[in-house]
């Protein structure tokens, strides 16, 4: 790397560090004043807001306000040396374009890298704060997908249902685990008005349970116990979810959380599965962007600075739109969720590297 790749390098460096900063804040000031009347009839104290919540939300905001920051740190920066003329300079001087590209690519290599270590394990942690926080004082809190008439598969052959799931305290009301052989025959049905979570010994515990036992001539045997721990292949997050816990989970736990609701049959799982891939695509958008604002600011424009600036707004601006477009359609179930992780990164790749293979170098 020449002395001109590291001078370029720091000035991108700088330049993303600040808009990082600058749009926390930015997006800190929208937020509070949306919701500040939600935080504080709820209860919430200024300490507990600025301390604990925002304070949890920042790695979040980081996560999301990435892409953008460097997409607009490489179209300010590159955009000033073309303006200036040293693009051309260099390119004069037989420097292609593609060389001046190799200090804003080693930079969004490592955002690219360092975000998904972030993304992937970092940001879940304090999202656990951020939607235990929104779920008891904010009024548009994510919402359970099902607590009522819960159907789970407990294995190839097992059943379980529970009529009202308190996601708080783990309990499971108006319970029944069925127990199937081959040829769907019934070999017990355990029936019980409440099942709790025991943490301590990692099993639920039917309280007032009603065991229901046949045997191969179909006898029925029941006998009644004040409490029985069974082992099941469900944890209390695979009953009642919410719209976002894929947020709060590492890469790896999302994985286990996501196969383990494909394996107990729950529905409505299109929006977990589609979180779960961002996971890997949304990093990519770091590079993509800075490949994208590096090609679009290298070519000087009447009107100046401002134009490239705004034509990076209104790319950026489809770009995250295109993002938030294609979800729905994967938390239904219309497309698969790697298309609707992926497609506007690739769409977006395409672009820029069409527009690369154009443009003067």
């Amino acid at each position: 790397m020449t002395r001109f790749d590291r001078h370029l390098l720091l000035r991108l460096v700088r330049s993303y560090a600040l808009l990082i900063v600058a749009l926390i804040v930015f997006f800190i000031i929208l937020h509070y004043v949306e919701y500040i009347d939600d935080f504080y009839d709820r209860g919430a104290t200024s300490q507990q807001v600025f301390f604990t919540y925002y304070r949890s939300y920042i790695p979040e905001i980081v996560r999301l306000i990435s892409p953008l920051a460097l997409f607009m740190s490489t179209v300010y920066i590159v955009g000033r040396l073309s303006q200036s003329l040293q693009v051309a300079a260099l390119q004069t001087a037989g420097v292609s374009l593609y060389r001046l590209l190799v200090a804003p690519l080693a930079l969004g290599i490592a955002v690219t890298a360092a975000m998904f270590w972030f993304n992937g394990w970092v940001v879940p942690q304090t999202n656990r704060t951020v939607l235990d926080f929104e779920r008891q004082y904010l009024r548009d809190a994510p919402g359970f997908v099902d607590v009522n008439d819960v159907h789970r598969q407990t294995g190839p052959n097992g059943v379980i249902t529970i009529g009202f799931y308190d996601r708080d305290q783990r309990v499971g009301h108006r319970t029944s685990l069925q127990q199937y052989a081959a040829g769907r025959k019934v070999l017990y049905r355990i029936d019980a008005p409440r099942m709790v979570w025991i943490d301590s010994l990692t099993v639920w515990r039917f309280e007032e349970a009603v065991v229901r036992a046949f045997d191969v001539n179909r006898v029925e045997t029941i006998r009644r116990y004040s409490a029985i721990d069974t082992t099941i292949n469900l944890l209390p997050r695979d009953f009642a979810r919410t719209e976002r816990d894929v947020e709060s989970m590492t890469i790896p736990e999302a994985s286990d959380h996501v196969a383990a609701l494909e394996r107990a049959g729950a529905g409505n799982t299109g929006r977990a599965r589609v979180q779960y891939q961002s996971k890997f695509a949304y990093p990519f958008a770091n590079l993509i962007l800075v490949l994208l604002g590096t090609t679009i600011a290298s070519v000087r424009r009447r009107g100046g600075q401002a134009i490239q600036i705004g034509i990076g707004l209104v790319l950026a601006f489809l770009y995250l739109t295109l993002l938030k477009v294609l979800e729905p359609f994967g938390y239904s179930g219309s497309v698969s969720p790697g298309v609707a992780a992926w497609t506007a990164h690739v769409v977006f790749l395409c672009a820029t590297l069409y527009y690369l293979l154009r443009v003067n170098k």
